[in-house]
């Protein structure tokens, strides 16, 4: 990649520029089945809004990553403690007043109910995408510890978030770009009918 490659791909184009000054602070929570982009959009949305951004799986105790790279499916006891500290993070945030990004699978509501819970200044967003996709896209990478074949126990265990979370829901079938403008379009229209 040449630097002028590089220097585009750092400076925002303007149709992101646009939507991006409309998002009023929040933090994000980033949810969906293992593949979802998770990742990859925060690390957009990082590049666009200069938020803070933490990978959540950064935060699992270290018993969790080796039951996953060992193909293991988490529990919910095992999840608590990585839900704790994610929970933990956003409220740090809150307290700081400042806005921030933050990656989690979050796939049942009582998981929800720990890390967004009623805070105020938190806003869900759930990358939705049906298991084909997601499963050509897990084809298609290396993950730290989380192997392929967990997939189905993702979606298994998903509940996705009802009317009542508040939830941005956001379609995978786009590109990275477009799927972080559209967030963007929805979070603005949020905040501005708030």
């Amino acid at each position: 990649m040449s630097s002028n490659e590089e220097a585009r791909q750092d400076s925002p184009t303007a149709a992101e520029a646009e939507v991006a000054k409309r998002v009023g602070k929040t933090v994000l929570v980033l949810m969906g089945v293992s593949g979802a982009g998770k990742t990859t959009v925060a690390q957009e949305l990082h590049r666009l809004l200069g938020w803070v951004f933490q990978e959540g799986d950064d935060l699992h105790p270290p018993a969790n990553v080796e039951k996953m790279r060992a193909g293991h499916p988490l529990n919910d006891e095992d999840r608590k403690p990585w839900l704790e500290a994610i929970a933990r993070w956003i409220d740090a945030r809150l307290a700081a007043d400042e806005p921030g990004i933050i990656t989690c699978s979050d796939l049942k509501r009582a998981y929800r109910r720990i890390t967004v819970g009623d805070r105020k200044g938190v806003t869900l967003v759930y990358l939705e995408g049906d298991e084909r996709l997601i499963a050509e896209r897990i084809s298609q990478r290396q993950h730290r510890y989380m192997p392929a074949s967990l997939l189905r126990s993702q979606f298994a265990t998903l509940e996705p978030p009802g009317p009542d979370e508040h939830a941005l829901v956001v379609p995978l079938e786009q590109t990275v770009s477009e799927t972080v403008i559209d967030l963007l379009h929805k979070l603005s229209a949020a905040q501005a009918g708030a």
